[in-house]
């Protein structure tokens, strides 16, 4: 419950669903979707914005991805842009940022995906270094190939002073994606 964000409120669902729209086992990560008699019915004028928002049932497609266990509460994991697909896999940055920050020599981590001809997109990684730290590409690359799956090994690493960070706090990936063009 702690490292949850809780259970829904009265009158109010949630469900978890796969990229297929069906419900995700308990556990399981997915696009969270909230539907409750209290939220939009439309967009004014933007039907398009609508139904890319509401599902036909009145479901609202939250742009979070979470996981919903057995009791009904809800951890939220990372965001639905910011999840890329590595040869038909779903990777969730957020997950190998959390790993990669605690991590000797690193003070802060981002990861994007970027095109790959082979296999759709791949992983690449922003690092700050912690003060005084000379990590490596080389080392990050090679921790990442000893402790995640395959697919979630980043290909790239770039070193920057600093993330750009929006006024809360949150990286501003559009940002990092630009520093590669």
């Amino acid at each position: 419950v702690a490292y949850t964000v809780g259970a829904a409120i009265a009158g109010t669902e949630i469900k978890v669903v796969g990229a297929d729209g069906r419900p995700a086992a308990s556990g399981e990560a997915g696009e969270v979707l909230i539907r409750d008699d209290k939220l939009l019915i439309e967009y004014l004028d933007n039907p398009e914005a609508t139904r890319a928002t509401l599902d036909a049932d009145g479901w609202l497609r939250s742009g979070d991805v979470g996981i919903l266990d057995s009791e009904g509460y809800l951890k939220l994991t990372d965001r639905l842009k910011d999840m890329y697909i590595v040869g038909g896999f779903n990777v969730y940055p957020a997950e190998i940022e959390k790993q990669m920050t605690g991590l000797p020599g690193i003070h802060q981590s981002a990861i994007i995906g970027v095109p790959d001809a082979r296999l759709g997109e791949v992983g690449h990684a922003f690092i700050v270094r912690s003060a005084g730290s000379n990590v490596t590409a080389e080392e990050i690359i090679g921790w990442s190939r000893a402790n995640l799956a395959n697919y979630k090994v980043p290909r790239g690493v770039t070193f920057v002073d600093a993330l750009p960070m929006n006024s809360t706090g949150k990286v501003i990936k559009f940002a990092l994606r630009e520093l590669l063009r």
